[in-house]
């Protein structure tokens, strides 16, 4: 499992990842992110997964908090940033480290 990176999320935001090679995992529904990030979680130490997917799947996610691996990163889609990768990233800051070291706000 060392290094294996996959992203999951719709068709078009995927396919620029599939092109420099990284293992990709189409989902267009919050069902099928679930049953995709469930597959993915087996072998990858990193997957990226879009925006609105992760907004959706946001109590699926928090059972990957107790572990290592795989690390879930939320990412924009092709339609572009909904602002909710850096809320997730803002919120990890802050419960690893006490305070917001990132956007101080």
């Amino acid at each position: 499992m060392t290094g294996k990176i996959a992203i999951v999320g719709d068709g078009d935001s995927i396919m620029v990842f599939k092109a420099a090679g990284v293992a990709t995992f189409p989902a267009e529904n919050e069902r099928k992110a679930r049953e995709m990030l469930r597959k993915a979680a087996q072998e990858y130490e990193v997957i990226f997964l879009t925006e609105e997917l992760a907004r959706a799947l946001g109590d699926f996610l928090k059972r990957f908090d107790e572990t290592p691996y795989p690390v879930i990163l939320p990412i924009p889609s092709g339609k572009g940033s909904t602002g909710y990768g850096d809320e997730m990233l803002k919120s990890a800051m802050e419960r690893a480290l006490g305070v917001d070291i990132l956007f101080q706000k």
